[in-house]
């Protein structure tokens, strides 16, 4: 067995996050969250490029229940690679409340495709921030979305907010629907109106297939712990704009903060300050991410 040493300047999650003020709708999905190991039954990858604390289904779903969620978006992890073991174990332990969204190789065989999407795999998760992968060229990209596109999955991808006119023609080629982390990275020190932000708003609004995660402000904010006031713009102006293509998640564990580790339960109370109507919030929570990875049962 590989004993997995957690690296020395590693956070771990709030064991005992707060219980929120906010009241989420019947039906919310958590749609950005992840599952590390535990290391010992599901190993990390060799070409990791971090090791985390182990943050297994058990403790998700326990945060999923305090919190007030139905159901949870589980996205593969880059410390396990392509191995989907962990987040398949516990899409398959979830009774229907899990979707996944997988990492895989363009070697990826039907037989595997085809378990996966049993198992409740909806996406797949693309990563350019150099920092926690080394990407490949577009075309290993361009062959995977060819093997996942009639499966009618949809394309995840991660990237710095500097990298989106490289790979805009790149992106805007993807036949799938194309949901973007973190609001793509914007620097919120930066006006909402400016340049950089500008082409963000640009991208989604000539690509109705592009979605967005208007998730963690503890990654975006310079502001520190305290209230995140300095995203609230940018929040606000993707789903004021875009309030049938955005998505909501934790990211709990929280994979990679240095300074400081968000309380879950302040994290779901920041959500009515962003979304600010109850029509906007059951849409962010409930509609879109029905709509998007449990389709087959969506009737709303």
């Amino acid at each position: 067995m590989t004993t997995f040493v957690v690296d020395r300047d590693w956070l771990c999650f709030d064991p005992s996050p707060s219980t929120p003020t906010f009241a989420l709708p019947p039906g919310a999905v958590d749609a950005h969250c992840h599952v590390f190991g535990p290391g010992d039954e599901f190993p990390f990858a060799p070409e990791r490029k971090y090791t985390p604390c182990d943050a297994g289904k058990d403790q998700l779903f326990a945060l999923r229940d305090h919190l007030g969620f139905a159901r949870n978006v589980i996205v593969q992890a880059t410390c396990h690679g392509a191995n989907n073991d962990a987040m398949v174990d516990a899409l398959r332990a979830s009774n229907g409340r899990a979707r996944g969204v997988a990492t895989i190789e363009p070697t990826a065989s039907d037989d595997l495709l085809s378990e996966l999407h049993e198992a409740g795999v909806r996406g797949v998760r693309f990563n350019y921030v150099r920092r926690l992968v080394d990407p490949e060229d577009d075309g290993y990209y361009q062959r995977i979305v060819e093997k996942i596109a009639p499966l009618g999955w949809h394309v995840v991808v991660y990237f710095e907010a500097r990298d989106l006119a490289e790979k805009w023609s790149l992106f805007t080629s993807f036949p799938t629907t194309l949901v973007v982390d973190h609001l793509g990275r914007p620097d919120v020190s930066q006006p909402v109106d400016g340049e950089g932000f500008n082409l963000f708003v640009r991208f989604m609004e000539e690509n109705p297939n592009v979605w967005s995660k208007v998730t963690c402000p503890e990654r975006l904010s310079e502001n520190g712990p305290e209230g995140f006031a300095d995203t609230v713009p940018f929040y606000q102006r993707i789903i004021g704009a875009f309030p049938d293509r955005v998505l909501w998640g934790t990211d709990w564990p929280h994979p990679n903060l240095k300074f400081f580790m968000p309380d879950d339960g302040r994290l779901v109370d920041f959500i009515p300050r962003i979304a600010t109507t109850a029509q906007a919030q059951r849409k962010l929570l409930v509609d879109n991410p029905m709509r998007l990875y449990w389709k087959d049962e969506h009737h709303g």
